[in-house]
């Protein structure tokens, strides 16, 4: 390309940022750094009624914490005496003018908004992934453009500023389609020259629908907060609807940028599958340093645990990273995990219901008589030799594999954790030690005497 590529990501800070806007902010990245271009970030704010500070912020943040850079940042509501001066030079060219209207929000009241005359031509427009799209323009009619000599509205602002940031390219959702026809319109009117478009289709929901809040979460915050990495859900949303060349599905930024092309854009919609993000994201966390991945787990598992006003050790948490690593894909799941009791074992005894303790062919007696001679075997066991399940499985294998493992060894690990779904016995006694590992057996047996 000859001219120098100019792209914006255009949000309006009326909600937080969507993943719909994070996936066209990430388009456009890619499509500017590829073809060595600006992106501009610009803030559309004129809706002063639902824009807020809080909304930018969250938009902002979420479009850095993606890894994605822009040039030039502007906000419309510190642009409206351009709009203005644009509005005026359209009047006093005839092709625009005052139109007097009973207002919407104050029955009664009468005001003057502005509305461009429309030529009534048709429009086509080639655009960059459906190729030409043709509008006939008669129905739109007279089209307000301003609500009044002050308040430019939407395609109006957006076609004043395209022209002022000489965009080149217009990268966005097929939602924005329909508004085509008006933007081109406008630009005609002030003989500007028109960009070239490229409309991708939306992400959707497992039912094929628009992806919205009702059918999960939508916005970057939610994933930010549940623990996902910005490396997974950047890839995630750069090839939900995109085939790089490679084929390759995992993707590092510099990879993305040198791939990237419009022709690669997919030609309908592609479903956001929950469970491909998540299987992304298990990639990237499975490939951080070690020493991030246990720092980070022992945080988020201690501030869990604590949540639910158990005892913290910091000997036992560590211990656990590896059995919690094989069971995870994001961090929330160690807070699932933590919330449905599913380790508290690990930090506190365990709730042990009598008729739990045998295996489901013994006998209460039978079980007794197991637990009686685990206790035995344990108990002259060496604390230090404890530390390591396989010596501890050493100990009572020969014991278990006589009387019969399910018999034996189900009575010690229901001892141990409370859970009838738990890991391996022998890891759990390592992990806990030998002194809490007897304790645990002993009030089992004493339950066990009870029947």
């Amino acid at each position: 390309m000859n001219m120098e590529v100019r792209v914006r990501i255009p949000p309006s800070p009326t909600g937080y940022c969507h993943v719909g806007t994070a996936r066209t902010s990430l388009l456009n990245f890619l499509f500017a750094r590829k073809n060595s271009g600006r992106l501009i970030l610009r803030i559309e704010d004129t809706d002063k009624e639902r824009s807020t500070p809080l909304f930018e912020k969250d938009i902002v943040d979420s479009i850095k914490w993606l890894g994605i850079e822009w040039d030039e940042f502007y906000r419309q509501s510190e642009r409206i005496d351009i709009y203005k001066e644009k509005l005026h030079a359209l009047i006093n060219s005839g092709k625009a003018y005052l139109s007097e209207e009973e207002s919407k929000k104050e029955a009664g009241k009468i005001t003057k908004v502005v509305r461009l005359k429309n030529p009534g031509s048709a429009v086509t427009f080639n655009d960059l992934v459906r190729g030409d799209i043709s509008f006939d323009t008669k129905e739109l009619g007279d089209f307000v453009i301003a609500r009044n000599i002050d308040e430019p509205l939407y395609h109006f602002a957006v076609v004043v500023d395209d022209a002022e940031m000489r965009i080149t390219h217009v990268i966005r959702g097929e939602d924005h389609i329909s508004n085509t026809p008006r933007q081109i319109l406008i630009q005609e009117a002030f003989g500007f020259e028109r960009p070239q478009y490229a409309h991708f289709p939306l992400n959707l929901a497992q039912d094929r629908s628009k992806l919205s809040k009702r059918k999960g979460d939508v916005s970057v915050r939610s994933y930010r907060e549940k623990g996902y990495l910005p490396e997974a859900l950047r890839n995630y949303l750069a090839v939900i609807g995109w085939t790089p060349p490679s084929g390759k599905e995992i993707l590092t930024l510099e990879e993305m940028i040198n791939e990237f092309d419009l022709n690669g854009i997919h030609k309908s919609g592609s479903i956001f599958d929950i469970d491909k993000l998540r299987w992304f994201n298990r990639h990237y966390l499975l490939a951080l340093p070690e020493v991030t991945f246990v720092s980070d787990a022992v945080t988020i598992l201690k501030e869990s645990i604590l949540s639910r006003q158990l005892k913290w050790d910091d000997a036992i948490g560590n211990a656990i990273i590896p059995m919690i690593k094989e069971r995870i894909s994001v961090w929330q799941d160690i807070r699932d995990l933590v919330k449905g009791g599913e380790l508290d074992f690990f930090f506190a005894e365990p709730r042990v219901e009598v008729r739990q303790i045998p295996d489901k062919k013994s006998s209460a007696q039978e079980a007794l008589r197991h637990l009686t001679t685990l206790q035995e075997i344990i108990n002259g066991t060496s604390p230090e030799s404890f530390r390591e399940p396989e010596n501890i499985k050493s100990a009572v294998w020969e014991y278990a594999t006589k009387e019969g493992r399910a018999a034996v060894l189900w009575p010690l690990r229901y001892s141990l954790t409370g859970k009838t779904y738990s890991p391996d016995p022998f890891v759990v006694a390592s992990i806990i030690g030998k002194e809490a590992t007897l304790s645990r057996i002993a009030a089992a047996i004493s339950l066990l005497k009870t029947v």
